[in-house]
């Protein structure tokens, strides 16, 4: 069984895209519709912008929800998955992927998703971080030990085994890294965001963005999906819709998602869209798996 799998923010690269746009009229086609519905030529910054200008919230989401959906639509009849799943962002695409969500509303969602981000990112000193080489427990432990009212630090992304991002405020995400190094952590890497994604700081965002997600039609997609919030399959829209508005101050429970598809039988995964990120967490959540094939396009 083939799943295939849609990265998130951080994936993003100069150039992304430019290929598809110069080798086909579909993709060509859809990247303008995508310019038009933004209200800039967010292709200009893909083909040719900095590293800066793609780094910012309100271009890296649409920016790669577009290369993502399209390099599967490029793909045509070669396009056939069993299950989808997507991390964090990659869900928006992996729901348009499955024909949960058309190409106009998932893009005008993830349009509405990163500037309801980048406005809570702005509202408070915020951060996350890498925490390799621990258990999960360990890191979760120290978490709620460090969090206490008015600052607050949270498992984010349960990327694989040994590898869990944290989300909260600086102040806390500061003292948790110490603590969790104490712990023996074997690296606690602050990361180059400028918000807390997946913790109780996107509320904000989440009030917003539930208000746009529950009056935009969802249909059943062609396969399940699998979520970030429970790491499930899910194939109702109006289940699909609830955890996707949850999915902002929840954890991204990737690994459990991962090892779901698995035991469902999934035997090669196929990463849609720019960077290898997930072929590597994949790799490591498959160890045990024999005959498991992972592999990008």
């Amino acid at each position: 069984m083939k799943a295939f799998v849609f990265p998130g923010q951080g994936a993003q690269f100069t150039g992304m895209g430019k290929d598809l746009y110069e080798s086909n009229e579909q993709a060509k086609a859809l990247f303008e519709q995508a310019n038009e519905i933004l209200g800039f030529r967010i292709t200009d910054i893909m083909f040719e912008g900095t590293a800066e200008e793609l780094k910012q919230t309100r271009v890296t989401q649409p920016a790669v929800f577009l290369h993502s959906v399209i390099s599967a639509q490029a793909m045509g009849a070669e396009f056939k998955p069993d299950m989808v799943g997507g991390h964090s962002l990659g869900e928006f695409s992996a729901l348009v992927a499955a024909g949960a969500l058309s190409f106009e509303d998932g893009l005008r969602l993830v349009h509405a998703r990163a500037q309801t981000m980048q406005k809570a990112c702005e509202a408070a000193p915020s951060t996350m971080a890498a925490i390799i080489g621990l258990a999960d427990e360990v890191v979760e432990q120290v978490c709620s030990e460090v969090s206490h009212e008015g600052s607050v630090v949270v498992p984010a992304n349960y990327n694989c085994p040994g590898q869990l991002v944290i989300s909260g405020n600086v102040d806390a995400v500061n003292e948790a890294c110490a603590r969790l190094k104490e712990a023996g952590a074997k690296r606690a890497l602050p990361l180059p965001v400028g918000g807390a994604f997946h913790s109780p700081l996107m509320q904000p965002a989440k009030d917003e963005l539930q208000a746009a997600i529950e009056q935009t039609s969802f249909s059943t997609p062609r396969c399940p999906i699998y979520q970030n919030v429970d790491g499930k399959a899910h194939t109702d829209a109006a289940e699909i819709k609830q955890n996707l508005i949850a999915q902002l101050t929840a954890s991204v429970r990737w690994t459990q998602e991962v090892e779901n598809m698995l035991e469902a039988g999934a035997t090669e995964f196929v990463e849609c869209g720019p960077g290898k990120a997930l072929q590597g967490m994949i790799a490591k959540i498959s160890r045990g798996h024999e005959n498991v094939v992972i592999s990008g396009i």
